[in-house]
């Protein structure tokens, strides 16, 4: 019989599921392989060691055996706990957000160090910001225009669709399926487009176009936010073809947060 091969990875838990008595299988993405389904075997028993180690949002290093159908999680050591996040709702949110958007875009087999690399990154934030109060309202719209254009999914701001002129400080025409805006002159012969204000465009192609450190401390007002959201999260719903769970979530704890008795 072969001799079990085992490797060393990183990895990012994004997922997890119960399988069998006491086992768990893991979504993790890591940097080398992209996004892997691994098991760890005997997690859920009380006696475990592994199990705090394999919590949601948690970076792990980790040996990893050859197995049949999952390769199996031999040994494992937090890295990163994020654990201010996790005593704050709204972080824990975003983080869910976060892993979901990352579960749905990764592949496996392939080398996402970007991706991963982003993914820490918007975690780290997270983590620094929750020791202070709540998630930074400009970095979820932020990480998603990011990660679209990590993923070959950017869409086109800064240019018209149709006639590829570029796009004048007036109101445009957002056409989502087809992932960009189109200028008031090539807009009128379609019939699937809706106006763009300018605030609005100027705030995505800003968070597309700079670094963390230019958005963080840049203040926005809320309405034009929402309107950046509602573009974003519509344009995520075109492009995976269905709804992201986790922001239906977020919105919930957003409504709870600032309702007048919370």
């Amino acid at each position: 019989m072969s001799r079990e091969r085992v490797r060393s990875t990183h990895a990012l838990i994004l997922r997890r599921r119960d399988v069998n008595d006491a086992d768990r299988v893991l979504t993790v993405l890591t940097p080398g392989d992209g996004k892997l389904e691994l098991i760890a075997k005997g997690v859920r028993k009380t006696a475990s060691r592994k199990a705090g180690h394999l919590e949601l949002f948690v970076h792990a290093a980790m040996l990893v055996a050859q197995g049949r159908t999952w390769d199996i999680i031999t040994e494992v050591q937090t890295v990163e706990s994020f654990r201010h996040l996790r005593n704050n709702l709204e972080a824990i949110a975003v983080a869910s957000y976060i892993c979901e958007l990352i579960d749905a875009f990764a592949e496996t087999g392939d080398e996402l160090r970007t991706i991963w690399d982003l993914a820490l990154f918007a975690l780290r934030v997270l983590d620094e910001a929750a020791t202070q109060g709540d998630p930074p309202p400009n970095l979820r719209p932020w990480f998603d225009l990011h990660l679209l254009s990590l993923t070959g999914f950017q869409p086109q701001f800064f240019r018209c669709l149709a006639c590829e002129k570029p796009l004048e400080p007036t109101v445009n025409f957002l056409a989502l399926h087809e992932g960009g805006v189109l200028c008031p002159q090539c807009a009128p012969q379609r019939n699937d487009v809706e106006a763009l204000d300018l605030d609005t465009l100027k705030l995505l192609r800003f968070f597309q176009s700079q670094p963390w450190s230019a958005v963080a401390p840049v203040t926005v007002r809320t309405p034009i936010l929402r309107r950046v959201e509602s573009v974003l999260n519509r344009y995520l719903i075109v492009t995976l073809e269905r709804h992201v769970r986790s922001a239906v979530f977020l919105r919930r704890v957003a409504a709870v947060s600032n309702s007048p008795e919370a």
